[in-house]
């Protein structure tokens, strides 16, 4: 048995309970892992609160969580590239908020060393997501991207391996996340009233690319300064598809571990940074979403689920 944490209806955080439930068994080309992070998501509360169960409907009782870091304690059939007492990270096939959890092979990589185990939990979504938005936008060096939220979570990676790229980013955010971006070699400009105005002033020459990660209806606005649609993309506006942007739903879309072979050296050089904003164990699950659902926070949030003993 092992602690996790489960829901067994729909609902704000007060549905969620952690319990001992079975430690599941890897399959074959799957391993186990004593799970030492599980990076907090904002999919993660859309799910609990039912908002994905249309396109995701789920047997409940079920748990949360994906991106995982952790040890691996059971390997599968057929698995040759970890054995037991491995440190690695990726993303999780069964719920990640837990004290065990079942990953495929496939979907994992080596932790490096001297990776923090908070950092190691939060890469395998919001930075495959963003590695696959700039694929999707065709983002090259020289270029100028406008990023809309660029201090969260998914904001946050997209600026940075952008930069690394070699473009000029444009970040909005609050006032006081601005210092932070610019660490990040980022250009900050505030979000609201006359935001056109001060892009324009950054970049008189237009954007040539806009990722959308706030969803404030920023849509036209993105339109008008890319010179059109095409390559405009939005993660939350799901109902704008029809203006002739790209809607992008499916997290890294399968590009996890190349994303991962590319931010992990970044990180390891100091060219990408991972600002954790709080961790909480794994009994604090709700205080964490709950967090996470107030859309302000300056970095990543983690569950520690060893802390919880």
């Amino acid at each position: 048995m092992s602690l996790a944490v489960r829901f067994f209806e729909y609902g704000t955080s007060d549905v969620l309970r952690v319990m001992d439930v079975p430690a599941p068994a890897p399959g074959p080309g799957q391993v186990r892992l004593a799970v030492r992070a599980a990076g907090v998501n904002p999919f993660d509360w859309k799910v609990m609160q039912g908002f994905m169960s249309q396109v995701m409907p789920l047997d409940l009782p079920a748990g949360l969580g994906s991106d995982v870091a952790g040890v691996v304690d059971h390997v599968g059939e057929g698995v040759t590239a970890f054995a037991v007492g491995d440190e690695v990270l990726g993303t999780a096939r069964t719920p990640a908020y837990a004290e065990t959890a079942v990953a495929d092979a496939a979907a994992l990589v080596i932790k490096p060393a001297g990776l923090p185990w908070e950092v190691a939990g939060t890469l395998a979504g919001s930075g495959g997501t963003a590695w696959t938005v700039l694929e999707r936008l065709k983002v090259v060096q020289g270029e100028t991207l406008l990023i809309h939220a660029a201090s969260g979570g998914v904001g946050t990676f997209a600026a940075q391996l952008a930069v690394a790229r070699g473009a000029r980013v444009i970040g909005t955010a609050g006032q006081d996340n601005h210092e932070r971006l610019r660490t990040l070699g980022v250009i900050p400009v505030a979000h609201g009233e006359g935001l056109a105005d001060r892009v324009r002033a950054i970049a008189p020459e237009a954007v040539d690319a806009v990722l959308d990660a706030s969803g404030r209806g920023e849509i036209p606005l993105s339109i008008e300064l890319a010179g059109g649609p095409e390559r405009v993309l939005t993660l939350v506006a799901f109902d704008a598809g029809d203006l002739g942007i790209q809607v992008h739903t499916d997290g890294p879309s399968g590009n996890g571990i190349r994303a991962l072979h590319d931010i992990l050296p970044l990180i390891e050089e100091g060219r990408l940074h991972v600002p954790i904003w709080r961790t909480y164990p794994l009994a604090e699950a709700a205080a964490a979403l709950d967090l996470s659902r107030t859309g302000h926070v300056g970095g990543k949030i983690v569950l520690l689920p060893s802390a919880t003993a």
